[in-house]
């Protein structure tokens, strides 16, 4: 595949226009805690999905040739960009299938069955297939690509805008990253209107492909551990998207399982947010960056989503690992 062209800001204010009546402006709150720090929470598990996917699959969608919509959509997706592409299906009412892990926890799938949408399960390697190929040839109708896809990417980048309008003095900002088109978005956007801002990368031990990338200095691939960190930790990095994130990020922040425990412990006792593992991986980044640099100023952490199964977060909540 070709690399990914950054994404111009006019774009991004764009696709801000094109998903008002899909995505709701997520707020950005302090998170108070002792040692914390300056950091904030940008919500996008209160979107109306639970997921920042819905903006991409929302610009996406609309930016469609119609005909091709008209004979269905579908995405491949752990869980989260399904819902967004179902949801924004269902708005426009045509028919979506979703491609998805067979390891995709059961309330994501679960909600994209209430969504009108039909999963269909792959093994991890097929369904990565699909990621790297940009489609199934078993599929028809119009893919939406859950990462390297320029108006998904612009949609994502919707979040940095409304970043920088709530906090201009914003100092870094901390995106989980997946295949990086949430952190690319966010970046492109925050570079554009606030040059001097950090954008780094939130990973999980488990599978953390952007750090290795970064430090043998071009794509590789990694050992994947599967864990109950779902949204984050692929076994490599896309390679179209390598040009575009390691030259707008500005580094990753590679977290352990129990540091993402006790993350979203602390954002439900502290903040009174459920967040999935990938959301939290941001939050325990962005405390920990916040703990080892008094300087940084105002540090925000993207809590992408907060689709999480119920036992996991019981099970996080009595202070286990799941």
């Amino acid at each position: 595949m070709k690399p990914i062209e950054p994404i111009p800001l006019e774009e991004i204010e764009a696709a801000r226009e094109r998903i008002a009546a899909s995505a709701i402006r997520t707020p950005l709150l302090p998170l108070d805690v002792p040692g914390g720090g300056r950091v904030w929470l940008k919500l996008e598990c209160l979107q109306p999905i639970g997921s920042f996917k819905i903006r991409g699959a929302a610009n996406a969608m609309a930016l469609a040739d119609p005909e091709r919509l008209a004979r269905g959509v579908y995405t491949g997706s752990a869980g989260n960009m399904a819902q967004g592409v179902a949801f924004e299906a269902r708005r426009r009412s045509v028919p979506c299938r979703v491609l998805v892990p067979e390891s995709a926890p059961r309330a994501k799938l679960d909600a994209i069955e209430r969504l009108g949408a039909t999963p269909v399960p792959l093994s991890f390697e097929a369904w990565w297939a699909v990621l790297r190929d940009h489609g199934h040839a078993d599929e028809d109708g119009f893919f939406v690509h859950p990462v390297s896809d320029p108006a998904v990417i612009a949609g994502n980048g919707t979040i940095g805008l409304e970043i920088v309008d709530d906090l201009p003095e914003v100092s870094a900002v901390v995106v989980p990253f997946g295949g990086g088109g949430l952190s690319s978005g966010i970046a492109s956007a925050l570079k554009a209107r606030r040059p001097s801002v950090r954008v780094y990368a939130a990973e999980v031990e488990t599978a953390a492909p952007f750090a290795a990338s970064l430090e043998a200095g071009e794509p590789v691939d990694v050992v994947r551990t599967p864990s109950f960190v779902d949204g984050i930790g692929a076994g490599g990095m896309l390679r179209e998207m390598w040009p575009l994130t390691s030259g707008l990020l500005d580094g990753a922040l590679v977290m352990s399982l129990e540091d993402v425990c006790a993350a979203i412990r602390t954002l439900v006792e502290h903040a009174h947010v459920v967040a999935e593992g990938a959301g939290a991986c941001a939050v325990a980044a962005a405390l920990d960056l916040a703990a080892r640099d008094d300087d940084i100023g105002d540090v925000v952490a993207v809590v992408s989503g907060g689709n999480i199964d119920a036992a996991v977060l019981a099970t996080i909540l009595e202070g286990r690992t799941p």
